[in-house]
């Protein structure tokens, strides 16, 4: 088995290629590594249905454009095709032709007419051609998805006031308009049903004969072909589980897969986030609604994990005591839940990476979504102690905390203590934050409509912030000491006011919804602070013109801004009131609230700090985005043909691990 270095020397556009350590992997029984094996095929298999959910062209863009890059004979060296290879990695990175995190349209570093002279040169039965079409008609067509920056801007647009259906470019809708959209659904839950199920989180919404239709993905539906190949996986992963309820979990799973019925996915989830046996879990179908503008389509996505028992102390010590930290939280008693049912919480190491969780993935992850489902049967929380492990290497001795915090004396305590606390944090926003509070019973769940998933992600943040201070994590043996918590409060804090808009365009706004719950956060406690927290300027004096900081327009940066904390203890105050207000607002499902604080707090940058803090960021010469090169797993037999054993490789290249994808893994 090779063995795995975090770091690797991929890097294109503002990403940086990192790897992550299956630990523990080799002391699992056979059987337990066939089932990962398995489930990682299925987890692997669902990848194009992610990359049509993104755009309708995509798959079409990276299937050609990865044809040019296996057969073009011409200069490989010179400027335009190595920008065209930076452009094919961005694709394959983002599923798409839109970025992964700011949803813009990815602008090619090559011209139009160098586009048209790659192409040129592969023969046309390579390409993806349709039927009664030519090679010039494929051309014309990416030519204006390519480069015309009026043609799909916006992969999801959060724009207040705009048809937010009509202007994304994301694939779940088609030829019907927000308001249709809306109307559509509300028929649908104006039922008595007191567990409605998540209504369109498996379908297309489209328009025949000028009815508005929900097309279903299912196995004799869209996206038959890929969801078959997905369901073959899983039965060859039943037939080594671990035991009895993961073999009924997974028979669930296919007959949701079968059916399409979001009934049957609700009673998969309810299987599943009911079983607890074991060490091996997955996550496997339509899940997060972030891709979605409105916030009822499920983005495929997989991911396959077994536990680390020891990190998993400390998750299961937070789960033990939810029903504390439910009946302490600063929250209105009605928004509370009487009795915190079924919280599991562990640290696990990822051992596959699929579909929206890659090449990207989430550190940590709260399920299921469905709110019914979480009050009456509880929820499962993960920590993705691995992923978080070769962020933290990656991240040791870059520099990026002496330029951006305030003082030595911060530094020395964010070294010290901001790994347990970020830990910590995750932990609570995953385990209690999204498990924590309930709605009033006549609340629909998706009233909130599209500043949903930002409050939902402010509510959990909170909870994270409010309880990662509360001495009851000292009693726990959680933090060593009363300290420790500030060294996330300022890191916190400094994010959300200073540091994550070095992943935004200069120009631009605040589009994601994690992002926008952060600012938020930030920038409405900066505003209710009274002195507690503040930004303070620096002057800069530079030794000559020639050492200046300058900005993208060549000005010179004459001022450094800071995060200064001044009363640690009234932060918390703070975040307690903030929290009350958001679960307020999620518990009735109060939409102008939430609009008014999202636009207000969350979506505008300041262009001067703006500019100053891109400028700083770039002497750094570090990538804002990290993503993650999978392992290879391969099957090792005996003389007679049976497996013996998983072999793991670490060695694989970004582009070779795309490439191999593409070929062993396109379904569609």
């Amino acid at each position: 088995m090779a063995k795995c270095n975090v770091n690797t020397n991929e890097r294109f556009a503002d990403i940086q290629m990192l790897r992550y350590e299956l630990k523990g992997f080799e002391d699992l029984s056979l059987n337990q590594k066939l089932y990962i094996f398995c489930l990682a095929k299925a987890t692997l298999m669902g990848r194009d249905i992610t990359f049509d959910q993104q755009g309708k062209y995509n798959l079409r863009i990276r299937k050609t454009l990865e044809t040019v890059y296996l057969h073009y004979e011409g200069d490989r060296e010179c400027e335009e095709f190595k920008a065209f290879e930076v452009y094919l990695k961005r694709i394959w990175f983002a599923s798409g032709i839109h970025h992964h995190y700011g949803c813009e349209k990815f602008k090619p570093g090559f011209s139009e007419e160098y586009f048209y002279h790659l192409l040129e040169n592969i023969g046309e039965e390579l390409l993806p051609i349709k039927r009664g079409e030519t090679k010039e008609d494929l051309m014309r067509q990416l030519e204006s998805i390519l480069f015309d920056p009026e043609v799909m801007p916006k992969r999801v647009n959060q724009t207040d006031g705009e048809d937010l259906v009509l202007t994304s470019a994301c694939n779940f809708y088609e030829d019907v308009t927000q308001e249709e959209v809306e109307r559509f659904y509300a028929k649908m839950k104006n039922t008595d049903n007191p567990n409605p199920p998540s209504y369109g989180l498996n379908s297309k919404l489209t328009k025949r004969n000028n009815e508005v239709v929900e097309l279903t993905w299912k196995e004799d539906g869209l996206y038959g072909e890929t969801i078959r190949e997905i369901v073959s996986w899983l039965l060859k992963a039943q037939k080594y589980a671990e035991n009895e309820g993961q073999k009924h979990v997974i028979d669930l799973l296919v007959k949701f897969y079968r059916t399409g019925s979001l009934e049957d996915f609700d009673r998969y989830c309810i299987a599943w986030v009911e079983q607890h046996e074991g060490l091996v879990d997955f996550i496997n179908g339509f899940i997060e609604v972030y891709g979605d503008p409105l916030g009822m389509k499920g983005t495929w996505e997989g991911i396959v994990e077994y536990k680390d028992l020891e990190a998993t102390k400390r998750t299961q010590t937070i789960s033990q005591n939810a029903q504390w930290f439910e009946d302490h939280s600063p929250v209105d008693p009605r928004f509370r839940k009487p009795e915190v049912k079924g919280v599991t919480a562990n640290v696990i190491c990822a051992a596959m990476l699929g579909g929206e969780e890659y090449p990207a993935s989430a550190i940590g992850i709260n399920l299921p979504n469905s709110n019914w489902i979480r009050q009456e049967h509880g929820s499962k929380s993960v920590t993705i102690g691995n992923l978080t492990d070769a962020y933290n290497k990656a991240a040791q001795g870059n520099g990026f905390r002496d330029e951006f915090v305030i003082d030595k004396e911060t530094v020395a305590l964010m070294n010290q203590y901001a790994d347990i606390t970020d830990d910590l944090h995750t932990d609570l926003h995953e385990c209690l934050g999204h498990g924590s509070g309930q709605l009033l019973p006549t609340t629909d769940p998706d009233a909130l409509k599209a500043y949903g998933n930002t409050i939902e992600e402010a509510r959990a943040d909170l909870f994270g912030l409010y309880y990662v201070a509360d001495h009851k994590l000292v009693e726990l043996g959680l933090t060593p000491n009363d300290e420790a918590y500030k060294a996330q409060y300022y890191s916190y804090l400094m994010n959300g006011l200073l540091t994550q808009t070095i992943r935004i365009k200069e120009g631009d706004k605040i589009e994601e919804a994690h992002m926008r719950n952060r600012a938020l956060i930030a920038w409405w406690t900066l505003e209710h602070a009274e002195g507690a927290v503040e930004l303070v300027q620096e002057e800069v004096n530079y030794a000559s013109a020639e050492d200046a900081l300058k900005d993208a327009e060549g000005n010179i940066i004459t001022t450094r801004t800071y995060v200064k904390v001044n009363d640690y203890e009234k932060l918390r105050h703070l975040f307690g009131e903030l929290l009350a207000e958001i679960q307020r607002i999620k518990s009735e499902g109060d939409y102008e609230a939430a609009r008014q604080l999202v636009e207000k707090y969350a979506v505008n940058i300041d262009p001067a700090l703006h500019r100053e803090i891109l400028a700083r960021y770039k002497k750094l010469n570090l990538a804002p985005y990290k993503g993650f090169i999978n392992p290879k797993m391969t099957l090792h037999y005996d003389e007679e043909g049976t497996p013996t054993d998983v072999l793991l490789d670490y060695e694989e290249s970004y582009t070779d691990q795309m490439l191999r994808y593409s070929d062993e893994y396109g379904t569609l």
